[in-house]
């Protein structure tokens, strides 16, 4: 009985516990919301998945490049390590996610919500946020961007090295 419980525990400890849902990304790439999916790595490039409520949902690693996602719910969400070079995401909700060593290069974030994100590690070099709302100096302390970021008045952002 022993020896049967040993080998329950090590099957269970080499099974991924969080690995991607194939059939949850499919569903998105159609266009459909998710909340709470596991769309690890998922790859939704080029993709237009606008309004969707992809709340508290799990992107870690994903692409979203070149992709336009207007009015999309990623709150609550795991972003960590997340691609999303030239994306537009006027509206968006990020409140309360976790984007840490995200990539938000060259994207368009105008009237997105940071309210309560983790922003550390997050490159928003060339990103136009001017208008995005819940962002604090303490939040933007933790990022980078460039010259070119358009952030909120009254707002800076420490240089990508």
């Amino acid at each position: 009985m022993k020896r049967v419980l040993v080998l329950i525990a090590l099957a269970t400890l080499a099974t991924p516990a969080l690995a991607q849902n194939p059939s949850q990304i499919a569903s998105v790439q159609r266009g459909a919301s998710c909340p709470g999916c596991n769309l690890f790595q998922a790859d939704l490039s080029s993709k237009e998945l606008k309004g969707k409520n992809l709340s508290g949902a799990r992107l870690r690693q994903a692409d979203l490049s070149i992709a336009v996602m207007n009015n999309t719910d990623f709150s609550r969400g795991d972003l960590r390590d997340v691609n999303a070079y030239a994306t537009v995401f006027t509206g968006a909700n990020f409140s309360g996610a976790n984007m840490e060593n995200a990539s938000f290069v060259g994207t368009y974030l105008q009237g997105a919500k940071f309210s309560g994100a983790t922003l550390t590690g997050v490159n928003f070099s060339g990103a136009e946020m001017d208008r995005a709302s819940g962002l604090t100096q303490s939040q933007l302390n933790k990022a980078c961007g460039d010259p070119s970021t358009k952030l909120p008045r009254g707002l800076r952002i420490p240089d990508c090295k």
